[in-house]
């Protein structure tokens, strides 16, 4: 029985070709779906463009964040840095350096002769008086001789021997014709005075006794040479490995103490060999090398503080002379740097630096100038700018470059004499990251 037309009307569509022929009919939504009014429609249409704005605000919000998140995150950072506050108060300009104290007088005995020095029986530290034996000198002993040199010498000996008796025969002789020239004048004055004797004669005789005197004389020379010779010979075979018993005394040239003895034992010495050193330890004087560029502007009466000596507290003194002449002297580095003596005097009394002697090592702290109220900063601060010096003021959180006009230098801070005011916070040892403008974080 076929439906009527109604009903086919009523009811749905066949299945397409996917849908299975038997499955459930399902009713029709705008059916089903009550009717709404218009101010149904209106409520709904109002609600949708609320969620759409809603949805609108909420992307524009992330994206505002997201924005601002990347501007912070390239942002610069804050740079840390240290600071320091300018401030009054007192500076002072000193130098340090080590040195010695050293005896002000003191004299180097050396060997007035060569020869062979005795044992030094003088310890340092014993005392002295002027004119006192110190060391004595005896010669060299004689050099042995060899085979040949002995011959030689014993030759010579023998030569001279030889000689001496020549010359004694010619002694006899000379003394026999004087003798009989004496004797042929004494006749002839007798003839003379008798007129029997003609005065050319008596003339002549004379003369013959002068001549055989002087031959006499130059006979008894010669025996001298030849006793000479023949002693010379006998010295040179007799001392030969021997010394004498002379010697030479070496006296102190004033008094005081042994500071050094520079020749203990006995030995051969050169003439001017140093022997011992003798001085006054009562009276020290302070020797510090300087730098030449700092030697100029230390002073006569500058004031010194020495430290670093080993007593308990520090000794006060007072430069004496800056000596005028420098030398070369490697650094610890092996830089070769000139250098000149600077010698300073003790303020106190002996009594207070008694302890120190020659050679010990000392600490020196010159001051060169010294201020009670001045406007003072670290000396990291201040950098060259040009031909001028500056500082990085932190103002508000950021750097700001200041001029300034700097006059002392101390060890650790310097003198302000314009461009700053007390109070003003500045960066210590600003880096390349510090610039004019920059944030800087201050650290703890």
């Amino acid at each position: 029985m076929e439906p009527s037309k109604e009903a086919a009307q009523s009811l749905p569509p066949p299945p397409r070709g996917d849908r299975v022929a038997d499955a459930p009919e399902q009713p029709r939504r705008d059916v089903l779906r009550p009717r709404i009014g218009e101010e149904g429609r209106r409520a709904r249409d109002l609600g949708r463009k609320r969620m759409r704005l809603v949805r609108r605000g909420f992307v524009a919000v992330v994206i505002l964040l997201a924005f601002a998140g990347v501007g912070l995150a390239l942002r610069p950072r804050p740079v840390p840095v240290d600071v320091a506050t300018a401030a009054r108060g007192g500076l002072v300009v000193a130098i340090e350096e080590t040195g010695i104290a050293r005896v002000k007088d003191r004299y180097v005995v050396s060997a007035p002769v060569s020869g062979t020095v005795s044992r030094q029986l003088l310890e340092p530290g014993d005392t002295v008086a002027e004119r006192q034996v110190v060391a004595e000198i005896a010669p060299l002993a004689s050099p042995l001789l060899d085979v040949r040199t002995r011959s030689e010498a014993q030759a010579r000996l023998s030569a001279a021997a030889s000689a001496l008796g020549q010359a004694e025969a010619q002694e006899k002789r000379a003394t026999a014709a004087e003798a009989l020239a004496r004797a042929e004048l004494s006749r002839a004055r007798s003839l003379a005075e008798g007129g029997s004797l003609a005065a050319q004669q008596l003339d002549r005789a004379e003369f013959e006794a002068r001549m055989r005197a002087e031959e006499l004389s130059s006979a008894v020379f010669a025996v001298k040479v030849a006793a000479e010779q023949v002693r010379v010979a006998r010295a040179t075979l007799a001392a030969e490995g021997g010394s004498s018993d002379r010697h030479i005394e070496v006296l102190a040239p004033a008094s005081g103490r042994v500071l050094r003895v520079l020749q203990k034992s006995e030995g051969v010495v050169q003439a001017g060999a140093p022997l011992v050193e003798i001085g006054n330890p009562e009276v020290l004087e302070l020797v510090v090398d300087l730098l030449t560029t700092d030697a100029v502007r230390v002073q006569s009466g500058t004031p010194v503080t020495i430290q670093g000596w080993g007593g308990d507290r520090a000794l006060p003194a007072r430069v004496r002379k800056v000596e005028p002449s420098a030398f070369t002297k490697p650094s610890a580095l092996g830089i070769e740097e000139q250098r000149v003596n600077v010698i300073a005097a003790f303020s106190d009394p002996r009594r207070d630096w008694a302890a120190l002697g020659d050679g010990f090592r000392i600490e020196a702290r010159l001051v060169l100038w010294q201020g009670e109220d001045v406007l003072k900063m670290p000396q990291g601060a201040a950098f060259r700018r040009g031909e001028s010096w500056a500082v990085y003021r932190v103002v508000s959180g950021k750097a700001r470059l200041t001029p300034v006009q700097i006059g002392h230098r101390g060890d650790t801070e310097i003198e302000v004499l314009s461009g700053l005011d007390p109070g003003a916070v500045v960066v210590v040892h600003p880096g390349d990251r510090v610039k004019e403008g920059a944030r800087v974080q201050v650290l703890e």
